[in-house]
């Protein structure tokens, strides 16, 4: 049996098992696809204290290493159940495999949501991003479309204005659903445009693979038209992979885990950590400090068992 059980092994729940070991627990984390989580996506990471730059994978082999010296354990696989058992908890994975901790840590981050479009997974982190604040500054002076016409899209298309020497909004509805204030903003830079009523229906790549635009379809007409552009940032939404656990911990109207700095839940001995929970900031040096949170809370209240 483990102290600490993790699930998800971004930079939230990799920080929190690195605390939990740092404080002496043992601690397990078991993450369904490839470590690092959100972060895998940047060619670029230039805003993590410490390093000057490195990519996305980089920064989560560093990650990993760091938690397996320590000696954390690894199993990559799917939970799909936390159970209550005895005083313990049993966390069960797509494999039917069981695993016991006195304390979980639920680190499952979120998945952006995207087009759905061919080609497009290939592009992402090399054509196609979702974070200005991560990669805006790759295409300083460049033109850049953005898809997405909400509060978020536009907040990142300002972003964008500052830096890069075209703008082009895509949105599928006749209008901007964002804030009229952001709007406005966005009315008086003269390196931004915005395209109503058209649908981002195909990825224009060169004959090596490589992004260079966009085909746009009209919802009314069904008219189509490319457009060109050094690449594409998208901001459709996130999703939360948190379903599985609602029994354990409320749920906000977003499918974020519904829980404040403290990283706690209405459940002793669960805790979330990083994107998946309800909060304003979502950047990989915000996921590390609830990683850290969370692992405090849980040695905390293994200690109060014990």
């Amino acid at each position: 049996m483990y102290d600490i059980i993790v699930v998800g092994g971004g930079p939230a729940g990799m920080t929190a098992a690195l605390y939990a070991l740092r404080n002496g627990k043992s601690a397990l984390v078991i993450e369904k696809e490839g470590f690092g989580g959100q972060i895998t996506h940047s060619p670029k990471v230039e805003n993590y204290p410490g390093y000057t730059s490195l990519s996305g994978n980089e920064l989560a082999d560093h990650m990993m290493e760091q938690i397996m010296e320590q000696g954390a354990d690894i199993e990559i696989s799917r939970v799909t159940g936390i159970e209550a058992e005895d005083g313990k908890w049993v966390v069960t994975t797509e494999d039917e495999t069981s695993f016991e901790a006195l304390a979980v840590i639920i680190a499952t981050g979120v998945k952006h949501r995207m087009l759905g479009l061919p080609g497009e997974l290939e592009l992402v982190g090399e054509g196609i991003s979702f974070c200005a604040v991560c990669d805006g500054d790759f295409y300083t002076g460049k033109e850049v479309i953005m898809v997405g016409g909400g509060n978020s899209a536009l907040q990142e298309a300002i972003l964008l204005s500052d830096k890069c020497a075209k703008v082009t909004i895509v949105q599928d509805l006749p209008f901007l659903t964002g804030e009229q204030r952001l709007q406005d903003v966005l009315a008086r830079r003269e390196n931004v445009s915005v395209i109503t009523g058209q649908k981002v229906s195909a990825i224009l790549t060169t004959a090596g693979g490589e992004f260079k635009g966009i085909t746009v379809t009209d919802r009314e007409s069904g008219a189509e038209k490319e457009f060109s552009a050094d690449g594409m940032f998208v901001a459709i939404g996130l999703i939360p992979e948190n379903e599985p656990f609602k029994n354990l911990a409320d749920l906000n109207s977003y499918g974020y885990f519904d829980s404040n700095e403290a990283c706690t839940t209405r459940t002793p001995g669960i805790f979330v950590a990083g994107d998946c929970r309800s909060k304003q900031i979502r950047q990989v040096t915000t996921a590390c400090a609830d990683g850290a949170v969370a692992a405090l809370a849980a040695c905390r209240y293994i200690n109060e068992l014990q």
